[in-house]
């Protein structure tokens, strides 16, 4: 049998493995104990484990190593229960156990993770005299180590007859992997004082450790006693794990170098200088890093692809990720997506594309929340409400329980949409599952009260007895949105008068209120506080600060603050050219605007719907129609109700009502009241009761109830009287009296001193 070996070794294929096996059943030689343990193992290696179990089979042995053999052949290929199987089977059929089946057996239970199958095993090694066996006790030490049990990993380490650097390897490794990078570095140092030889092994942990610790000095004794000791590994992952320690320890610079001076030929050293990037925030140098890899013709691992395809998610670089998942999927590199998985989810996330999002997180096995709630913020990104709430209910029919980031951001959802009873389900589930954090809270406040239940969000409040922040900003805004603005000031005293912390919601729902209210005192007040506490000079504060004063008269001081701006967005040049708007300064309104456009900020409908506003109110009719014409033509916006309403209502006071009257019928939907009435209003002024036959006419099917308010109803029986049209005049305050309809007499608030 000796002379087959030599034949065994230099097998290359199944074929040639099957044409060996063909030769040694015609000899008659495959009832050798030899031939056929090596015909197990020999077709355990080509992958074909269903050979190699038939052989064992075949050969009912009590050889604890041939047993032995096929239970590593099987580990080795993946198939951690079917080992486990066999050495259960092992133990039934009474096979006396050898040392050689425990190392095979204890690394699948750590890889199965099956600690009580290991405890077993450990039972079996001491029955049979193995505990001091070095081999085992390593194995052993190995397991406890990766299960997370390193009080029985230490406690192995420490009965070890004889240590070996093996040894101490496993047990440093097994301390620095469960987070006691300390306890590691201290079992180091005991190993070097009793003069044990240190090799490139036990350094991959000790670097390990000083990256965990972040350390830089450490970091640098480590890295000099290498250099000393001449320690190295010709794979180059001593080096990589040294670039990658100095980048935990945030010496870009020592990791810089070190990979200037590391081999450009290994991949890894590439991928630990990506990482390194990565990992601070430097993302365009980990991606010129990458191109240079490509250049020096090294082909990128799954793990280099990890940290570039996470860069290009968080650069916003949709393509270009793609592209790099083009190439594992072409090379097969990860293709069970265990590595790249979560990171091509981020970027699909990240990019705003939703499909191929979930498309990701259906393929990948091993999901978890964090990819649940990627896949939720993405579909609320792109505006796809409705589906991120499904998405909360699928994740929980699949067995994983959302956290408070998955929760909130459904309920964000809700109050958006106004999806109250599902916001309700929503609010059960987390007073079930005790899932009611300050964020869960301050949401499910909001969604209370964008969708008009007020006496709910209240309720929640006022069970909550802590000083978030959060909590107190959500209510007070609360109270803002449903016009509750003296509530709002309320509550924003308390929260003043017991010095708790204020956040930006909190200030700019309160100089909302202010403006609302018409309270320029109290606005004045907010704004002296902001001074003092240092948190006047934020962009959406001042914002705020310059529309308050605006709307209430102070327009020096709202330009004052709006010059002061260091950095001014679309909102901030509305707000402004609003304000000259309604003081009726359309000229500087119209100066405002051209400036805003020609300092490269783009114009948003609100921005128009100012600069409309100040033309409608000043009767700048050409400017207006410009400005009209350039927001559709030049920027795309679709017209609102409200935009129409300022051309129609320009256009008609001016006495250009046919044109007026095409931009009407031009609209996609039914005009609302205001537009009606301003046309109205104009066919009043201008006499052309013509026009307004002529939409009777072209409106006779519809039901006036649609386009007319109080105020257009009053408005068009004032027509028909002043006309003599008594009968119309009649019928017109018949259908107002018919449908309850009363006109809102107008009002205005001043501040009481």
């Amino acid at each position: 049998m000796t002379l087959y070996m030599p034949l065994f070794r230099s097998c290359s294929s199944l074929k040639t493995l099957t044409q060996i096996h063909a030769h040694l059943l015609v000899t008659g030689l495959h009832n050798d104990p030899q031939a056929s343990t090596k015909l197990i193992e020999s077709y355990a290696q080509m992958g074909s484990l269903k050979s190699s179990s038939n052989v064992f089979e075949s050969h009912q042995t009590t050889d604890p190593f041939t047993w032995g053999v096929l239970i590593k052949g099987f580990a080795s290929n993946g198939f951690e229960k079917e080992a486990i199987l066999f050495y259960k089977r092992m133990l039934c059929d009474g096979v006396k156990l050898s040392g050689f089946v425990f190392p095979s057996i204890l690394r699948v239970c750590a890889r199965f993770g099956d600690l009580g199958v290991g405890e077993i095993v450990h039972g079996s090694g001491i029955k049979g005299g193995f505990e001091a066996d070095d081999v085992v006790g390593t194995a052993l030490l190995s397991m406890y180590g990766e299960l997370d049990c390193l009080g029985d990993a230490r406690k192995v380490f420490d009965e070890m007859s004889a240590r070996d650097i093996v040894a101490w390897s496993s047990m440093v490794s097994c301390l620095v992997k469960n987070g006691e990078a300390v306890e590691g570095l201290d079992l180091f140092r005991e190993m070097v004082y009793e003069g044990l030889e240190v090799d490139s092994v036990m350094m991959l942990s000790v670097a390990e450790a000083c990256g965990e610790l972040g350390f830089v000095e450490l970091a640098r004794s480590i890295h000099g006693y290498i250099v000393r000791n001449e320690i190295e590994r010709h794979d180059g992952m001593l080096a990589s794990s040294l670039i990658l320690m100095y980048g935990k320890c945030g010496d870009l610079c020592g990791a810089e170098m070190l990979f200037e001076n590391a081999a450009k030929s290994l991949v890894s050293s590439w991928t630990a200088m990506i990482s390194c990037y990565k990992q601070h925030g430097w993302h365009k140098e980990a991606l010129e890093v990458f191109a240079r890899m490509q250049k020096s013709k090294v082909e990128p691992n799954a793990m280099t692809f990890a940290g570039i395809i996470s860069s290009c998610a968080r650069l916003g670089l949709r393509v270009e990720g793609k592209s790099c998942h083009s190439y594992t999927i072409r090379n097969g590199l990860d293709p069970e997506y265990e590595l790249l998985g979560p990171m091509l989810i981020e970027l699909y996330s990240e990019c705003g594309s939703a499909k191929e999002c979930k498309k990701m997180v259906e393929i990948v096995r091993e999901k978890n929340v964090i990819m649940w709630n990627m896949l939720i913020s993405v579909h609320i990104r792109e505006g796809l409400l409705i589906d991120a709430s499904l998405l909360l209910v699928q994740m929980h029919a699949m067995g994983f329980f959302p956290d408070s980031y998955s929760i909130s951001s459904v309920l964000s959802a809700c109050a958006t949409i106004g999806l109250y009873e599902f916001g309700c389900q929503v609010h059960s589930y987390t007073v079930k599952t005790g899932v009611s954090d300050e964020f869960v809270l301050s949401s499910l406040i909001d969604m209370y009260s964008k969708c008009g239940i007020l006496d709910s969000a209240k309720m929640i409040f006022s069970q909550f007895h802590g000083k978030s922040v959060v909590i107190w900003s959500s209510m007070i805004s609360g109270y803002c949105h449903n016009g509750n603005y003296v509530e709002a000031i309320g509550l924003f005293d308390i929260l003043y008068s017991n010095s708790l912390e204020m956040n930006e919601v909190t200030i700019i729902s309160i100089i909302q209120a202010c403006s609302n209210l018409g309270c320029l005192e109290k606005g004045k007040w907010v704004h002296q506080n902001l001074i003092g506490r240092g948190l006047s000079k934020d962009i959406y504060i001042e914002t705020a600060l310059t529309d308050m004063y605006a709307k209430l008269g102070n327009i020096k001081t709202a330009r004052k603050i709006f010059d002061s701006m260091k950095e001014k967005n679309v909102v901030s040049w509305s707000a402004m050219i609003d304000g000259y708007g309604a003081h009726g300064d359309t000229k500087t309104a119209i100066s405002l605007f051209n400036e805003m456009t020609e300092s490269g900020i783009k114009p948003n409908e609100i921005a128009f719907l100012n600069i409309l506003s100040a033309c409608r109110h000043a009767g700048y009719v050409e400017e207006g129609k410009l400005y009209y014409n350039v927001m559709t033509r030049d920027y795309g916006i679709i017209p609102k109700p409200e935009h129409i309403v300022c051309i129609v209502d320009l256009l008609s006071r001016a006495g250009d009502l046919d044109e007026s009257y095409k931009v009407i019928k031009s609209m996609l939907s039914l005009p609302d009241a205001s537009i009606f009435g301003s046309f109205l209003n104009g066919c009043k002024i201008h006499q052309r009761i013509d026009l307004i036959k002529q939409i009777e006419d072209d409106i006779s099917n519809i039901d006036l109830q649609h386009l007319l308010d109080a105020g257009s109803y009053s408005l068009l029986s004032n027509i028909h009287a002043e006309m003599g049209n008594w009968v119309e005049f009649g019928q017109t305050r018949s259908a107002m009296t018919d449908l309850g309809l009363k006109k809102v007499r107008g009002y205005s608030t001043i501040e009481n001193d």
